[in-house]
């Protein structure tokens, strides 16, 4: 089971190898996972569901991981799932867990 945790709204970069490829308007949301049941929070797993606008064509970038810098200087490693913006990425959070 996942929980709204947060969502983000801005315009930022979009890095892919260390190099910005464009800039980017955004509009994510970060769901946690949860524990079935005693509903608490399972650390480090986590889905990222939204959509990025540009005026560029996206489509060479479907399936690669890039990393889309907020504008408060955060960080999100995503993949473009879509020609129109739309990313995902689920997984493990900034800090990863010693298990992978």
């Amino acid at each position: 089971m996942f929980k709204l945790v947060e969502e983000y709204a801005g315009v930022g970069d979009l890095d892919a190898d260390g190099e910005v490829i464009r800039r980017v308007r955004y509009r994510i949301a970060r769901y946690q996972g949860m524990a079935e049941g005693s509903g608490l929070p399972i650390p480090g797993l986590h889905r990222i569901e939204g959509s990025i606008d540009t005026s560029s064509d996206l489509g060479c970038l479907i399936g690669a991981p890039v990393t889309l810098r907020l504008e408060d200087g955060r960080a999100l490693g995503i993949t473009i799932a879509s020609p129109d913006g739309r990313v995902l990425a689920k997984g493990h959070g900034p800090s990863r867990c010693l298990c992978c």
